[in-house]
């Protein structure tokens, strides 16, 4: 071997071990998070159809683009709260806006509505559109974080709207991991849901 190739040697050993790091990141499975099973709640079956409100159009959520993929994040509020980053081996299921869609329905339908998608509208059926600005796994502390849910709801009846409100829950996680802010999450969108429930019950629209 040259003098020249015995020079090039510690690059060449540097350039192996980055690439066997990156081969064992990427090797690492991914674990895929949703909100686990919508099992009825107490309050639900003890409740007929929502007063206000027997049937409703549910539209899909929309939210910011940050939701609009399947990564799961979380922000460090104690050290960069502008700063949104993503779990590198955990993931949603799907998208997160379409599981929020989809969770807000089956508990409204528990509590004994009539739920319609965009396809089944018809006239004179009051339509819930739904905006989520936050869905985030946050930590308050290094040790310490929480599920924050942040939806704003909108009710039109024949293109007038009836009535809209904002809803925020948070929920302490048991553990400071993905997992531990896809269960916070969960809790805090069933929250909200039970919330949203109690409002659309206090709304007048024509039954």
């Amino acid at each position: 071997m040259t003098a020249t190739a015995y020079r090039f040697l510690p690059l060449l050993a540097c350039a192996l071990i980055l690439t066997g790091c990156a081969s064992s990141r990427s090797s690492q499975p991914t674990t895929v998070f949703d909100f686990g099973p919508a099992l009825p709640q107490a309050q639900a079956q003890a409740q007929t159809a929502v007063p206000g409100i027997p049937a409703l159009v549910i539209m899909d959520a929309t939210g910011a683009p940050v939701l609009d993929n399947e990564r799961m994040y979380y922000r460090l509020g104690y050290a960069d709260a502008m700063q949104a980053r993503s779990y590198a081996h955990s993931r949603w299921s799907g998208n997160p806006l379409d599981l929020v869609t989809q969770r807000i329905k089956t508990r409204l339908s528990q509590s004994g509505m009539k739920v319609l998608s965009a396809t089944d509208a018809s006239t004179g059926v009051p339509i819930l559109r739904m905006e989520v600005d936050e869905l985030m796994h946050s930590f308050t502390g290094a040790a310490q974080s929480e599920g924050q849910v942040v939806l704003r709801a909108s009710v039109f009846e024949e293109h007038r709207l009836v009535d809209q409100r904002t809803f925020t829950r948070t929920t302490a996680a048991a553990s400071q991991d993905a997992a531990g802010g896809a269960r916070a999450l969960a809790a805090s969108l069933d929250a909200v849901a039970a919330d949203l429930q109690a409002w659309l019950a206090t709304l007048n629209v024509r039954r």
